[in-house]
């Protein structure tokens, strides 16, 4: 971003998909958890336990009917299909889906910034991509933090993983729960996140990019279709 915000409310997301960047995914589960900067200060009363997450805070999760078949892969790993979310009833990213996002995002506290694991290759373009397809989008100022780099640069340390869940191993000595699904997977990156919070809010605050800056992971026109 141009200078140095001080952020003061963090949106965790993460997005399930039908499958890989090279598929042109589309979104099938969206979560977001939002945490003020004052809960995210508090110490961790034990660095080698997860701790537990903030008693302050907002979720929205959204499951939705992508209008596109999922690769095998994707559906083993996610445990979503087409046929249970239309069982279920559920609509595809439309106008509602994202009156209620905007709707989120404008109840916190400002400046936000949306933290994802791999989130400049991966969830922020792919929301980006869905958002205009239906002709809408974010403030290009939101800040859009990537914890994956900034790990990698806080900890400095050479030939190590950074997948999320061998993070959150390294960090606390056991598997997180729920892995793939949204709402598990950024309760995984919270915990992540809580770990080194004044270092990654400190990196934030200089290094985060604008979501004005998020290009599209694809052309939006190539959303849409269902066999």
């Amino acid at each position: 971003m141009a200078s140095p915000q001080a952020f003061q409310t963090f949106v965790f997301l993460d997005i399930e998909t039908t499958g890989l960047p090279r598929d042109q995914p589309c979104m099938a589960e969206l979560c977001l958890v939002a945490v003020n900067r004052r809960s995210l200060q508090r110490p961790v009363p034990d660095p080698s336990r997860p701790p537990q997450p903030p008693r302050i805070l907002d979720k929205l999760t959204l499951c939705i009917d992508p209008q596109k078949p999922f690769t095998p892969k994707a559906e083993e790993i996610t445990g979503l299909s087409n046929q249970t979310l239309e069982e279920n009833g559920k609509a595809d990213f439309d106008s509602v889906a994202v009156e209620a996002l905007r709707a989120f995002l404008d109840r916190q506290a400002g400046p936000i910034c949306l933290v994802a694991h791999n989130g400049l290759r991966f969830d922020f373009p792919l929301l980006r991509t869905e958002l205009l397809r239906v002709d809408a989008d974010l403030p290009s100022d939101t800040g859009c933090l990537d914890t994956l780099p900034a790990l990698k640069e806080l900890d400095r340390v050479a030939h190590q993983s950074y997948r999320l869940g061998e993070v959150f191993w390294r960090f606390y000595g056991q598997e997180p729960v729920g892995a793939h699904s949204a709402e598990g997977d950024v309760l995984t990156l919270l915990l992540v996140f809580l770990a080194k919070a004044p270092e990654l809010m400190d990196w934030a605050s200089v290094n985060a990019r604008s979501w004005g800056d998020i290009k599209p992971m694809y052309p939006p026109s190539l959303i849409g279709y269902k066999n």
